[in-house]
């Protein structure tokens, strides 16, 4: 009995640490978001919120590549006035994509919070940051931003992949 209880418990944890996400990066701003039809970047993201990887395929074929990392919570400096956060360089990101004020009310301080820079084989740099808030059942709900140095800026929808 306890040999098929040790062997299920391996089993999940296993599959947990091998989970992996599909992603959808919308353009929502830059000269990506111009052109018709609109292109959708998939990405493959290795991991539930642990370190893993992330691929980018852009339109021209190109591919980026990157690690995430996962960031500690935090919160606003002790002592500073209400609403001033630690700079993000993404924060004005997911305020352009979700509305003013959103990433300091849901994101900054959330458990679960990861950030990339994926680097691509023809010079694209792409900046990508993704929280979820844990609900009954485990992280689901996951959103996500992104900003390249082609000008772009991205919403990101993350789907489990089947």
């Amino acid at each position: 009995m306890k040999y098929k209880l040790c062997l299920l418990l391996l089993g999940i944890s296993t599959m947990l640490g091998c989970a992996h996400l599909a992603a959808r990066f919308y353009p929502v701003q830059g000269p990506l978001s111009a052109q018709v039809p609109q292109p959708v970047l998939i990405a493959r993201i290795s991991g539930k919120f642990t370190p893993g990887d992330i691929s980018v395929v852009l339109p021209d074929g190109e591919v980026c590549k990157g690690r995430w990392t996962i960031l500690q919570p935090t919160q606003a400096p002790k002592g500073s006035a209400t609403g001033i956060a630690p700079p993000n360089p993404l924060a004005s990101v997911w305020d352009s994509v979700y509305g003013p004020g959103y990433y300091v009310a849901r994101v900054l301080g959330t458990r679960y919070y990861a950030r990339t820079v994926a680097t691509g084989n023809r010079g694209t740099v792409l900046n990508a940051e993704m929280y979820s808030t844990p609900e009954a059942g485990g992280v689901t709900n996951i959103k996500g931003v992104a900003h390249d140095n082609r000008d772009n800026m991205y919403k990101m929808v993350v789907d489990w992949e089947r």
